[in-house]
């Protein structure tokens, strides 16, 4: 009876054919197996190329109108029509394709959309954040 029970374990060794359905269970664990690994690579590879598509966006560029003088990171801002160019995080203002000022900042979500384009000064004239017309995402300058 002993004997028996040990042979009954060791299915590697009966031929192919002789195997019972109860060997198939190994079989259909490797193909489970295989499609986790495969969702799980789909799954990375999706959030690779999600996470590379900001990448090769192209820059946010605006016209933007100041009434009344501002200050931009370090640089003194004359009323006039100036080009705001937004790549990523960095924004640069120009006036006649000439840089005026490059300063930080980040793009904020607001609950509505903005009826026209803006710049938010602060009380001592500096450029606190720009919003655009017909959206609800925000450029706020860094302090």
């Amino acid at each position: 009876m002993r004997l028996l029970a040990q042979s009954e374990r060791v299915n590697s060794v009966r031929p192919a054919a002789a195997r019972g359905t109860a060997d198939s269970i190994p079989t259909e664990r490797k193909l489970t197996r295989m499609k986790s690994k495969s969702i799980l690579r789909s799954a990375a590879l999706l959030a690779a190329f999600a996470l590379a598509v900001p990448v090769f966006a192209k820059p946010f560029s605006k016209t933007i109108n100041i009434t009344q003088g501002a200050k931009v990171g370090k640089a003194d801002l004359k009323a006039g029509e100036y080009r705001l160019l937004i790549d990523g995080n960095k924004a640069t203002v120009q006036k006649d394709n000439k840089v005026m000022a490059e300063v930080e900042g980040r793009w904020e979500d607001r609950d509505a959309k903005s009826n026209y384009d803006s710049v938010l000064l602060g009380a001592n004239g500096e450029m606190k954040e720009v919003r655009f017309a017909g959206q609800k995402r925000v450029f706020v300058f860094s302090e």
